[in-house]
């Protein structure tokens, strides 16, 4: 099964009919993945934690970590089974692969960076869904070790999908001026570019190789989920770019499939 990064954007990408990226994640099971999952392993920008950490619960609450929005948006709920069994295997390939602390939270549900795609995605909420966290003291390459543990999952039925945003400078977001800045722009063609031509070690490394790294991720908790995606892909995975828009001028909404080769 091929792995994906999605970036989810803001947190209206859940009302708002205007964004082209929910109208693409709304036409997921159709033109993305007919194939049902098993179960979904997220690995969230909105997680961050100093060592891995799985949530175990037998059914996801709903966290509205967002503040200042629409009333509607804190009324929709996505009460997705939990996956315990899913977490415990993840646990247990990270464990074999020297993650040598790996921590589970029995009460967290899911975060926006994982219910809103997923109330697009699959909106009957009837599939199992564990979170899997970021950790920011960290680097891009540990977070690509960390996928390149969990590779055997493709093999199962797991759609492993990392929800983060490919340009994420909120202080640089214009709702006036709605133009491409240079530098997002630049940004985010280095990315397409690196990622399709199998750049693993660049992206990998992006503050020394991308340029306008810092002002596109003044903190990176919204890039590391796409190094977990595509290190679960494994290190001949082809890229693809499933979509790309841009809202406020600095916020990419460019998304990815990374094709894999049996593990």
């Amino acid at each position: 099964m091929d792995t994906f990064y999605i970036s989810h954007g803001s947190p209206t990408l859940s009302i708002d009919d205007s964004l082209p990226a929910r109208h693409f994640l709304k036409s997921w099971k159709e033109k993305v993945m007919g194939k049902r999952p098993t179960s979904i392993l997220v690995v969230s920008a909105h997680w961050d934690t100093a060592e891995p950490t799985v949530n175990v619960v037998p059914r996801n609450d709903t966290i509205y970590d967002f503040y200042g929005f629409p009333k509607s948006m804190y009324k929709l709920k996505y009460p997705a089974p939990g996956a315990p069994e899913l977490a415990k295997r993840v646990k247990e390939l990270l464990t074999a692969s020297n993650f040598r602390c790996v921590n589970e939270d029995k009460k967290r549900g899911l975060d926006h960076g994982a219910w809103v795609p997923l109330l697009l995605m699959y909106p009957e909420a009837d599939i199992p869904v564990c979170q899997l966290s970021v950790q920011t003291n960290r680097d891009g390459t540990h977070h690509y070790n960390m996928g390149r543990a969990l590779a055997p999952l493709r093999e199962e039925g797991v759609l492993i999908i990392g929800s983060g945003s490919a340009t994420h400078n909120l202080g640089a977001l214009n709702p006036i001026n709605k133009s491409v800045l240079p530098w997002a722009y630049e940004f985010d063609n280095w990315l397409k570019e690196a990622l399709l031509d199998g750049r693993h070690e660049d992206v990998n490394h992006y503050e020394e190789k991308a340029p306008h790294a810092r002002k596109a991720h003044p903190w990176p908790e919204h890039f590391y989920p796409l190094h977990v995606a595509l290190g679960a892909a494994g290190k001949d995975a082809k890229a693809k770019l499933i979509h790309h828009s841009w809202d406020l001028g600095a916020l990419s909404y460019a998304s990815y499939q990374f094709s894999t080769r049996p593990t």
